[in-house]
């Protein structure tokens, strides 16, 4: 388990470079000087085609910005003092940015008993967005049955539930992202993404999705790569 804060950051495609320049000319050294931070991972969309045979979705992130921390505590104070808003503070022009407190969890994967830690550079970042007739038991039904059967995906290196910590969104720093809950797997690459894609497993996983409680948020698929800075 760890405690995380997402600052998702969108604009047009474009504007990548600009936004990378953004980051390593002061709010990365500003994120790591938070207390009780952990570590910083920074995604940004995957090159290559992703092979997901039942979602294909356009228009995501050009960066997500995960910030760890050590304890629900030193999360709880990041948020509160104002310090991610100050490093977040003169993103480029046409950038929006939304933000998402969360209790992160880890589960194994394979035949293994330990939950997996996040290594691998490939993630599958999926958002469940609200709302469900019965938000509880759509969450419930989710941690019971999808990451059991990713972990048997092909290739499977890590699987993440990601749960919305609402007492810790108000007067957050940035405009909510007003998810249910969220999901990553990850991969050594994007191949052995798109096999284990191919694979029965993915059948299974697509079962449950359409046994899900019924929910009429958005939900959301992107291939991403991620690269770790330590605090």
């Amino acid at each position: 388990m760890s405690w995380t804060y997402e600052i998702a950051l969108r604009g047009a495609s474009d504007q990548s470079p600009v936004l990378q320049h953004w980051l390593g000319a002061g709010p990365r050294q500003a994120f790591l000087r938070l207390p009780g931070l952990a570590h910083i991972d920074v995604y940004v969309p995957a090159a290559g085609p992703a092979r997901d045979p039942y979602n294909d979705d356009a228009g995501g992130p050009l960066m997500i910005v995960m910030l760890d921390f050590r304890s629900r505590d030193a999360l709880a104070g990041a948020v509160q003092s104002g310090g991610i808003a100050e490093a977040c503070s003169g993103l480029p022009a046409g950038i929006a940015a939304t933000g998402a407190a969360f209790e992160r969890r880890f589960y194994p994967i394979g035949d293994d008993a330990t939950p997996a830690p996040l290594e691998a550079p490939f993630s599958y970042v999926v958002r469940y967005h609200r709302p469900a007739e019965d938000e509880a038991a759509f969450v419930n039904n989710y941690l019971a049955t999808h990451p059991q059967t990713q972990r048997r995906l092909p290739g499977i290196r890590g699987i993440l539930c990601y749960l919305p910590l609402d007492d810790l969104q108000t007067g957050a720093p940035l405009a909510r992202a007003d998810y249910m809950i969220g999901n990553e797997v990850a991969f050594d690459d994007i191949f052995a993404f798109n096999a284990a894609m191919a694979s029965p497993v993915r059948q299974e996983l697509r079962a449950h999705f359409n046994a899900f409680p019924r929910f009429s948020g958005a939900v959301t698929h992107y291939p991403m790569t991620r690269v770790r800075s330590a605090g």
